[in-house]
């Protein structure tokens, strides 16, 4: 299985803070599925900046200590960026890395409490200037949540989601767990990722949340979300399903596993 976002790199950001950190985490990952993990430290947050000249070396020299220690995972470059305004221009001038630094994905994160003004041109703009935008996490975002017709409009302008696998097993709460599948519902919700910070409260649970996808939707939407992490990391075209506006339920069942 492939896990497009994740804070493996050592002292970079909140996610490990040592290399033995990172080494844990990496046999963590292999022990949930893993063999690929993009490392997508955070970037233009109020705390961290981590630019695509810093970030490339790290990941090598992680791959190094892997391959030294006989662990089969391999470390891909990426980046979990802010969104702000010179986003476009700085993905153009090399200090944004995309996912796999060869292909045009892009990690676009939202504020945790809401969705920026400028976000639809932003996002408009990114897919004029040749990227494909992947909005993190959206169901953990607070304005999403109560205005899901906004991610509708940013879907059906072409860009793309990920949801994050703790989420849909219930580890963030009933609230984001809700929403996930109502994304899902809703063909709102493309890739699947672990956005791991560390081995404790914040570990790997791929192989649980495609379970769980797995018995409430069936198999074959545990391979799309599997097959678009890797068409992601290859640079490939994303399967897509028709968006639909959210629809909210008042029925609990689903929700009470």
């Amino acid at each position: 299985m492939i896990d497009l976002h994740s804070h493996i790199l050592p002292r970079v950001d909140d996610g490990a803070v040592s290399l033995k950190d990172s080494i844990e985490m990496a046999k963590a990952a292999v022990e949930d599925g893993i063999t690929e993990i993009v490392a997508t430290p955070h970037h233009k947050t109020t705390r961290f900046d981590n630019y695509k000249s810093e970030i490339l070396p790290k990941v090598n020299k992680l791959n190094e200590a892997l391959a030294e220690q006989g662990i089969p995972l391999t470390v891909l470059p990426g980046q979990e960026t802010r969104v702000y305004g010179d986003f476009v221009d700085d993905l153009q001038n090399g200090e944004i890395l995309t996912i796999n630094e060869h292909t045009n994905y892009v990690l676009v994160e939202f504020p945790h409490a809401q969705v920026p003004w400028f976000a639809k041109q932003l996002l408009y703009n990114l897919q004029m200037g040749g990227y494909r935008p992947i909005i993190v996490h959206p169901e953990r975002n607070e304005q999403l949540i109560e205005e899901p017709d906004l991610l509708y409009e940013f879907v059906s302008n072409g860009a793309f989601t990920q949801l994050t696998a703790g989420s849909i097993c219930g580890h963030f709460g009933k609230e984001y767990k809700k929403f996930s599948y109502e994304l899902m519902n809703a063909n709102l919700a493309h890739l699947i990722s672990c956005d791991a910070h560390n081995t404790s409260h914040r570990g790997f649970c791929l192989t649980e949340a495609y379970t769980a996808v797995r018995a409430e939707y069936g198999l074959e939407r545990v391979f799309f979300f599997a097959e678009n992490a890797e068409a992601v990391v290859e640079g490939n075209m994303v399967d897509t399903f028709e968006p639909e506006q959210v629809k909210r339920s008042k029925l609990l069942g689903l929700f009470s596993k």
